[in-house]
């Protein structure tokens, strides 16, 4: 059977270039490549993309790790960096910590990733000391998605969560409300997310330009989820008079948040409005007010990125994305952090209160 290193031989070439010209990469001249499928037509050789890999010293392999794959947005994300990466012949491998310390100490801190990978990307995963240090021995390249926290050299791909949570909690006093709730992210979390903390600055920060001053007891913590947005709700409703409005730090505790205002017989927009953040793919069906935030566009664009380095960004499947940073002499730079924007969209769960 035929080897990659028969053509090789025959194209007088490394074995890497072989398979860097039969991969198509851009690192290979175009006189090179057409000899070396002249001679793998020659000898009727079939690419191997786990030899060709291994030729080139790497794995073809990028570890993506998420806290918890069943959440939209984090499903959403994997999703784009998987589609980029296998147009450009790489493979995802996927590390899901289930919302668990014990196993983000075992992916993070072991030789759990040592030799399996080419690079890493870290989605909406807080780091802790001890994480960081071990990520950084690793000597990989890699990038953060919406992360509170970083790791030295990675670029980080995210939204402005504080700007993101101004902007809904202006739009409810626009409409001009004045007594609003926010109900965000758990605090006893075994992975210490931060991003509810962003949003939460937001909507306080909001408020306090409009001469409000945040109440306490309009503030709920709960899980990121519509059973965690319902029961906050419901606990909301049970401290006495009810808000007029509802900030919810995601959408699907938007969503929890409408079905506890309807259980209790309260109308949304027409007793209480409500607005989240995401653009879930059910918000449209809903009426569901939101900040939009470009979830895919977060692992498409993160993807990009990490192949640069690599060397082995053959195609870009959405040139449009973002303008790619260059320096002076006209190369491509990395950026150390790229913050994409989100947008406001208004739909039918957001009205003036009935005083107005």
């Amino acid at each position: 059977m035929t080897k990659i290193d028969d053509v090789a031989r025959l194209a007088g070439v490394s074995t890497a270039t072989v398979s860097r010209a039969l991969r198509g990469l851009p690192t290979v001249s175009a006189a090179t490549r057409r000899r070396v499928l002249a001679a793998a037509e020659q000898l009727q050789y079939a690419v191997s993309p786990s030899a060709s890999r291994l030729a080139g010293g790497r794995t073809g392999t990028v570890a993506v790790v998420v806290p918890r794959i069943t959440r939209w947005f984090f499903g959403t994300v994997v999703e784009a960096v998987e589609d980029y990466l296998q147009q450009n012949g790489y493979d995802l491998l996927l590390y899901n910590l289930g919302g668990r310390e014990q196993t983000r100490q075992r992916v993070l801190r072991t030789a759990a990733l040592h030799k399996r990978v080419d690079a890493i990307i870290l989605v909406a995963t807080p780091l802790r000391a001890a994480d960081v240090h071990a990520l950084t021995k690793l000597d990989l390249p890699g990038v953060t998605i919406s992360s509170g926290s970083g790791v030295p050299g990675w670029p980080c791909v995210r939204i402005d969560d504080v700007a993101a949570a101004r902007t809904a909690t202006r739009h409810l006093l626009d409409l001009g409300h004045t007594r609003i709730a926010h109900i965000s992210g758990d605090p006893d979390d075994e992975l210490a997310f931060t991003t509810h903390l962003d949003r939460r600055r937001g909507y306080q920060e909001a408020l306090r330009a409009a001469g409000l001053r945040p109440d306490p007891s309009l503030d709920v913590e709960s899980r990121f989820t519509i059973d965690g947005g319902t029961h906050a709700t419901a606990e909301l409703l049970a401290r006495g008079e009810p808000p007029t409005a509802i900030f919810a730090a995601c959408d699907e505790m938007a969503m929890g948040a409408v079905t506890a205002l309807r259980d209790a017989g309260l109308r949304v927009p027409q007793d209480v409005s409500v607005i989240g953040i995401d653009d879930h793919d059910l918000a449209g069906v809903l009426g569901l007010s939101t900040i939009a935030q470009p979830a895919a566009d977060q692992g498409r664009l993160a993807a990009r990125i990490l192949l640069d380095p690599l060397g082995t960004r053959a195609a870009d499947p959405y040139p449009g994305l973002v303008p790619e940073p260059r320096g002076a002499d006209g190369d491509r730079r990395t950026p150390t952090s790229v913050i994409l924007p989100t947008r406001l969209v208004v739909r039918e769960s957001t009205a003036p209160p009935r005083a107005h």
